[in-house]
């Protein structure tokens, strides 16, 4: 579920400076993962997992990527951001399912750890943009024979694996810097700064799910 907003070169709108280019891209960060601890914390996990899982996968789906083609195909900054909490809010669903089988001791270091890393990598991804844009196609090629692996071992084997899980949160650590030196080469724009907000948004949840369950391994 990528999109193509760092292909845009050029653009008519109006360009703003760069601290308030990052200050929108970090708002905007911080609203999802707002509405995510709202889901999480107020309402019941019990609610969704009573819910239909062919009728939660399927809204599930369907609300990603009608949030990731509209921010992906919208000049328009509100058009965008609805775009954004169409993906945000379904992120929001699982990360409650997923988040509640877990101590919250666990889930606490989890973000901790993922809010670290995520800012070293971003750090990284400033200083060495080319070195992640030379890795990003065999990153990008490891992390999709991963989860076809990982998808095979669950449906054939009923388990997964603690590599897995290690490769694809260093997969998704790669992309947070590849993402986010990439936001910045992109015209500064309001549009860009939450389109780019949401290709980072989602390279983190996906980073948290997996240093959360590798915690939880450890914890067992």
């Amino acid at each position: 579920m990528r999109n193509n907003v760092f292909l845009r070169t050029a653009t008519d709108e109006t360009e703003i400076s760069s601290a308030r280019y990052n200050l929108i891209i970090g708002a905007c960060l911080v609203w999802g993962f707002v509405i995510n601890y709202l889901i999480v914390t107020g309402i019941d996990p019990r609610v969704l997992q009573s819910t239909n899982t062919i009728v939660f996968l399927l809204a599930y789906f369907g609300l990603c990527f009608a949030g990731i083609w509209l921010f992906n195909h919208s000049t328009k900054p509100l058009y965008s951001f609805i775009g954004y909490n169409l993906v945000v809010i379904p992120f929001g669903f699982c990360l409650n399912l997923i988040i509640s089988a877990y101590d919250p001791y666990i889930v606490s270091n989890a973000i901790q750890l993922t809010g670290g890393v995520t800012l070293i990598m971003m750090i990284l991804g400033t200083l060495y943009p080319q070195f992640f844009s030379s890795i990003i196609k065999s990153i990008s090629v490891i992390l999709l024979i991963t989860i076809i692996v990982e998808v095979i071992m669950v449906l054939f084997m009923r388990k997964s694996s603690a590599i897995i899980d290690w490769i694809i949160a260093l997969c998704f650590c790669g992309y947070i810097g590849y993402d986010w030196g990439r936001a910045n080469r992109i015209p500064k724009t309001t549009d860009n700064a939450i389109d780019s907000a949401a290709a980072i948004y989602m390279d983190i949840i996906n980073l948290f799910v997996r240093i959360l369950r590798i915690m939880g391994r450890r914890r067992r």
